[in-house]
């Protein structure tokens, strides 16, 4: 969608209505480390309860156009408004109910590129939309930077959001704040299962906690032996001494699923039929491999044995 040459960053603010966005960038824009010399852009593709003052932005350098239709949200108006400003930067308030998707295949002004992706989530209200929009929620993550969940409550169970949404893109920050604007500290360090056993036992419903934890913390596992079960995915080299234990994870509905696991080393691996179920006990390294194209968890099996199937493969994440 954007070219290698960015002379123009586009800070894509995305959330459903009413999630945030026009505050935080109120807020943004009036900040010390936010200002430029030059022209800054504003877009914006909705109008909420609060709104953005246009002389208090020219104040900081900033124009603001509104897109009311998303008939009109194209390249040829996008590349007018870069004809009549020629910003150094442009701050995008989308709406994903434009279509996420639409957007990112979209061609762009020459220079233009969305240089970092910001997903703002009402946290009073986030249960209910992910539940009736789910696979808004999937693409607007799918690519973010960074999430922000606001409005939280301390009872709201954000570990569980924040494990959902790690499977969608496990590379994206995550944070959640209060009613006040104050950051929540989710003291992630606890697991439902005894990392100081050996083997440590996965259970079958907890094996999506387990494959985000592995993950985020492989600091954890490195040198520990697990033990869970899962299908083994092979590799089209039938002479390959490795194989993917995984499962499926529902990321936004049944229509919407994709294969998590990681990459596990033996000489066993040969002897397995692709998709078969197998409890697998392996050894737990953080290594390179060609498979992440960088560092990341490497199971070496000890034991790889054939059980039967799960009543129910798919992994959910609330």
């Amino acid at each position: 969608m954007s070219d290698f040459n960015i002379s123009v960053p586009v800070y894509l603010i995305n959330g459903i209505l009413e999630s945030g966005k026009t505050s935080f960038l109120n807020f943004t824009i009036r900040q010390d480390y936010f200002q430029i010399d030059d022209l800054t852009l504003l877009i914006t593709c909705e109008e909420g309860e609060e709104t953005f003052d246009e002389k208090e932005l020219l104040k900081y350098n900033t124009v603001l156009e509104i897109i009311e239709n998303p008939s009109d949200f194209t390249f040829e108006y996008l590349r007018t408004l870069h004809r009549k400003y020629h910003p150094d930067r442009v701050l995008l308030e989308y709406n994903p109910l434009w279509g996420t998707q639409t957007l990112r295949d979209m061609k762009l002004p020459l220079g233009w590129g969305i240089s970092q992706e910001i997903i703002l989530v009402d946290g009073s209200s986030y249960q209910i939309y992910r539940s009736n929009m789910q696979s808004v929620f999937s693409e607007m993550v799918r690519n973010a930077d960074m999430v922000i969940f606001n409005r939280c409550k301390a009872n709201d169970p954000l570990t569980d959001y924040r494990r959902g949404l790690k499977v969608v893109n496990p590379s994206c920050e995550i944070s959640f704040e209060n009613d006040e604007g104050e950051l929540i500290d989710l003291f992630e360090d606890s697991v439902p299962y005894d990392m100081d056993a050996s083997p440590i036992e996965i259970a079958d419903m907890d094996y999506g906690i387990f494959y985000v934890d592995m993950d985020e913390h492989p600091e954890r596992y490195a040198g520990k032996t697990v033990r869970f079960r899962a299908r083994a995915m092979k590799s089209k080299k039938k002479e390959a001494e490795y194989f993917v234990p995984g499962r499926k994870a529902m990321t936004c509905c049944a229509d919407d699923t994709q294969m998590i696991g990681y990459l596990c080393k033996t000489p066993l691996a040969v002897h397995l039929k692709h998709g078969e179920w197998v409890q697998v006990t392996a050894k737990v390294a953080y290594e390179y491999s060609g498979f992440y194209h960088g560092q990341g968890p490497v199971l070496y099996a000890e034991q790889v044995t054939s059980c039967e199937a799960l009543a129910d493969e798919m992994v959910y994440f609330n």
